[in-house]
């Protein structure tokens, strides 16, 4: 049984990860421009990730004005209540800015340090996704009402197909071009998405066995490691850890392992 606060802050995120994925596909100009950049001159900020997460905070606060924030562009705020709101306003941004279409909306609540519900919303894949910690992982899409989702039978390591992620700066990202090199002899094939959220939901739904990153942020991964994890996925970063800027990892149980033992192996996570 889910908790029915748990089950509220869901509704809440679900509506304003709709709101904010439309305003994101139907409101992008045909000018998009850069408005800003992070780590580099490649990792880019649009006038559309600042937007999306004002729409996200706004609406949030005004149901609930005693949370707070942790959003990618910028909102940063402690609140009162013990529920936190963690958001990337635009994952994938890379992607949105030159039209492709694996980009999203990630939100994501926690309790007292705890993820308890998390959404990501994928406007021109048609899905959202979506969980409450306990009450298993669920999307939207396509076909008539709500699928539950549930990770694939293990295959064996080299029959995996794994997806990962590059950092935009240039020396981190020739070592992990380092290790996937050295990765992919081991595996079926490597995916390139350009959205960790994604990434992340598309272990939940089957579509692959395991997901590695190094260097994300925790708003890149709350929800999605949540649903993830509720469709029955393990997650982490090294060996013992939890998922973190060193490393993060998701596999299904049989992939999950080998691939973290590898990674570690291969010092996926060094500098």
């Amino acid at each position: 049984m889910t908790d029915s606060l748990h089950t509220d802050l869901l509704a809440l995120a679900q509506d304003a990860a709709r709101r904010a994925g439309e305003l994101l596909r139907d409101g992008r100009p045909a000018d998009l421009a850069v408005a800003a950049t992070k780590s580099s001159p490649i990792d880019v900020v649009t006038e559309m990730d600042i937007a999306a997460e004002k729409l996200i905070t706004d609406l949030i606060s005004a149901h609930r004005p005693d949370d707070g924030f942790l959003g990618e562009e910028g909102a940063a705020t402690e609140g009162t209540s013990g529920i936190r709101w963690v958001i990337d306003p635009l994952d994938g941004t890379v992607n949105y800015l030159y039209g492709l279409p694996t980009w999203s909306v990630s939100i994501a609540a926690e309790q007292d340090g705890e993820t308890v519900a998390g959404v990501v919303a994928a406007p021109m894949r048609g899905e959202t996704y979506h969980a409450v910690r306990g009450g298993g992982a669920w999307a939207t899409g396509a076909w008539d009402g709500e699928r539950r989702l549930a990770c694939r039978p293990a295959p064996p390591l080299d029959q995996a197909l794994v997806s990962t992620g590059f950092n935009y700066v240039a020396e981190v990202r020739a070592h992990q071009a380092e290790v996937a090199a050295r990765l992919i002899p081991r595996l079926r094939d490597i995916r390139r998405g350009g959205s960790a959220a994604v990434d992340l939901c598309d272990v939940a739904c089957g579509r692959l066995d395991g997901y590695y990153e190094r260097g994300l942020n925790a708003w890149d991964v709350a929800a999605g490691d949540l649903v993830a994890r509720e469709a029955g996925a393990l997650t982490g970063g090294r060996p013992g850890e939890r998922p973190s800027r060193d490393l993060t990892v998701a596999g299904t149980p049989g992939v999950f392992e080998p691939l973290q033992r590898l990674l570690e192996d291969f010092g996926a996570w060094h500098d």
